[in-house]
């Protein structure tokens, strides 16, 4: 017997062999089981950055879903190392998510809002102002404008759906607001 070979038990098989049956089979079973030898090691990371118990615990499956579809998209050397970076990059991306989020809900919106003109107590006709400074911008900050405030969308993803580069996206973004800050301060004269 080698002693870089250790015996597998039948009904408790290595990280490895789940997952190259996982692989093979696509049965989630497999994955399942892998899965749930790790699951007080995830909970604890995701716990440890998003410090709720009830975030974390939906996390646990979110990384889940994100397990069963990059697990067959990457080779995996040591599956418990990479587990516990694919937990800490979700949870990660999900405190950026929070703070864009929170920023455009509150930071960007207000600011644009405040483009609305506080006094202005019809809705409707700041609305109708806004559609119509937004016609008028250029397609390149239209588009950022659009894909950013109204569809909630990263720089990342900007830059993905238009092939913008970063700097552009945050160029068009920022001169977009500004022409429509123009606009909005015009139609209210």
């Amino acid at each position: 017997m080698s002693l870089r070979h250790k015996p597998i038990k039948p009904d408790n098989p290595d990280d490895d062999e789940l997952l190259d049956n996982y692989r093979q089979s696509g049965d989630i079973a497999f994955l399942g089981k892998l899965f749930e030898r790790y699951m007080p090691l995830i909970y604890g990371v995701c716990l440890k950055y998003l410090k709720d118990e009830e975030i974390a615990k939906d996390a646990v499956m979110g990384v889940f879903e994100e397990l069963i579809v990059k697990v067959k998209q990457h080779e995996v050397k040591q599956f418990r190392g990479w587990l516990y970076v694919l937990t800490r990059n979700y949870c990660l991306m999900q405190l950026r998510s929070d703070k864009k989020m929170e920023m455009v809900a509150l930071d960007d919106v207000m600011e644009f809002a405040t483009f609305l003109h506080p006094e202005d107590n019809n809705k409707e006709a700041a609305l109708t102002a806004l559609e119509r400074c937004m016609q008028k911008l250029p397609a390149t900050q239209k588009e950022s404008i659009d894909l950013f405030f109204l569809q909630e969308k990263c720089y990342k993803e900007i830059t993905d759906i238009t092939g913008f580069t970063l700097k552009e996206v945050k160029s068009y973004i920022q001169n977009g607001k500004r022409n429509l800050k123009i606009c909005l301060d015009k139609s209210n004269d």
